[in-house]
Order: C-alpha cells, then sequence, then structure tokens
C-alpha cells in the first residue's frame, strides 16, 4: 500500500463463499437477525467480503436463508460499527481502511485501551477472570497452520476485551470489542501476504502483572506501549505491500 491517505488498505484472496450455520439460537425475528448480523460480521472480518465490495440484500436474505427484513437490520448495525458504509443511490460497501483510518485507530486505540488498563488496576474484583487473562496471555500459533494463528487472534481479542471488563464498566467494553473488530480484519489481512505477527506474550504478562497489583500508572503505559509498538509495525506493512492495497 502506498502511503496516501486516498488509498485504502485492501485484501486479496479467494474465499469460499459458503455460509456457516446458525449462531445464535432463541426466538424467531431477534434470533434471525442476529444470526444474520454475526454471520456477515464474521465473514466480512475474515475476509469473506473484500474491502470494497458491494452487499446486495438479496443475496445475502438467500445465503442465510432468511428475508431481507433482518439482512437489512444486520448491514445498519454493522455500519454504526463501520463495518459497511452507506453510498447513497448506490448501496452498502465493505468498509475500507486507509492509512489515515489507521492512524486514526491506533490514536484512538491507545488512548482507550491505556484507559481500560488503568481502570483495570483500580478496579478488578475478579480473580477468575484475571487466572483466565493469565492464560490467554500466552497465545501460540505455528505459520504453516493458519487455524492455529486464527485461534491466536481470538485469543488476542479476548485478552483486550478481559481487561476491559475487569474495568466493571460496560462502555468501555463496548468500545474496546467495537475497535478489536478492525483489528481483527488488519491481523486476517495480513496472514494473506504471508505476515503473521510477533506473540506479544512478554507484554501481555506485563501488562497484567501490574493489573494483578494495582499499579494504575504502569498499566496504562504498558498497554499504551504495546499498542502503538503494534502501530509502528502495521504501518510499515501497509505502506510497503501492494498487496494490501
Amino acid at each position: 500500500m502506498r502511503s496516501e491517505p486516498s488509498r485504502s488498505v485492501r485484501r486479496k484472496i479467494t474465499p469460499t463463499r459458503e455460509s456457516k450455520p446458525a449462531l445464535v439460537v432463541g426466538s424467531n425475528r431477534s434470533t434471525l437477525g442476529e444470526r444474520v448480523y454475526q454471520q456477515l460480521r464474521h465473514e466480512i472480518i475474515h475476509g469473506v467480503f473484500q474491502s470494497g465490495e458491494a452487499i446486495n440484500e438479496k443475496v445475502l436474505a438467500k445465503r442465510y436463508r432468511g428475508s431481507r427484513t433482518p439482512v437489512r437490520e444486520a448491514v445498519m448495525r454493522l455500519q454504526q460499527e463501520n463495518l459497511l458504509r452507506l453510498v447513497p443511490n448506490k448501496g452498502y460497501f465493505v468498509s475500507h481502511l486507509t492509512i489515515h483510518e489507521l492512524n486514526e485507530m491506533y490514536e484512538y486505540r491507545s488512548e482507550l485501551e491505556g484507559f481500560s488498563a488503568e481502570m483495570a488496576a483500580r478496579r478488578w474484583t475478579s480473580l477468575s477472570l484475571v487466572e483466565k487473562l493469565a492464560a490467554l496471555a500466552h497465545p501460540q500459533y505455528r505459520t504453516d497452520d493458519r487455524a492455529s494463528y486464527e485461534h491466536f487472534i481470538e485469543a488476542d481479542t479476548e485478552f483486550h476485551i478481559g481487561i476491559a471488563q475487569l474495568t466493571r464498566n460496560r462502555l468501555v467494553v463496548r468500545a474496546v470489542a467495537d475497535v478489536r473488530c478492525q483489528m481483527e480484519r488488519i491481523m486476517f489481512a495480513a496472514i494473506d501476504i504471508g505476515y503473521y505477527g510477533e506473540v506479544p506474550a512478554r507484554e501481555h504478562t506485563e501488562i497484567l502483572e501490574a493489573i494483578r497489583r494495582r499499579d494504575a500508572a504502569a498499566a496504562r503505559k504498558l498497554m499504551y506501549d504495546h499498542i502503538v509498538g503494534s502501530k509502528d509495525k502495521v504501518l510499515r506493512l501497509a505502506s510497503g505491500s501492494s498487496s494490501l492495497s
């Protein structure tokens, strides 16, 4: 990708376009709408639908074995999460991530998740969640095994959202979960150019230890540095790779 703000972060993939089974079980309309939302969200994040691709309600209704009403509800929710964008008189398209937007996202993440770690250190009460995060802080994967890396991405997301849950603030949890959607898109996109990233076990462990001992200032700084370091790697990758443009 070139560094001009007008260029977008794209993925070059050849996905298998088969819909997944229902992800949510429950009552009628709300259940169907949630299922479509979860499936479409999953497939956008995993790159089944590429950046800039049009989203056709009729096609999606057939794909997910539903009507156009739950599809319409799902795309509106995904627009709010910045995974889809509405172009007047044309319809919905999968959102691009430009270099400028990447910079904005990392600026936002570093402050948001730094605050999340600080509040977690001040407020945590769940020892069981802290112990769960300690296990998640040591993810492993093999570069010759995409499935193992996908599991790593899921564990990384669970770790960051878990720290937000320690704050006991629902708005912080929601904000961190929303921004992780875009992070997962970036991480899945990187797989397709052979970049698997680094295992952040040491950094995660240091952040969690600061939280455990209730050192709020250290927790905030460690999380901030962790995210800024990730930003530098991602921007170098995005700027230097034509496969992401």
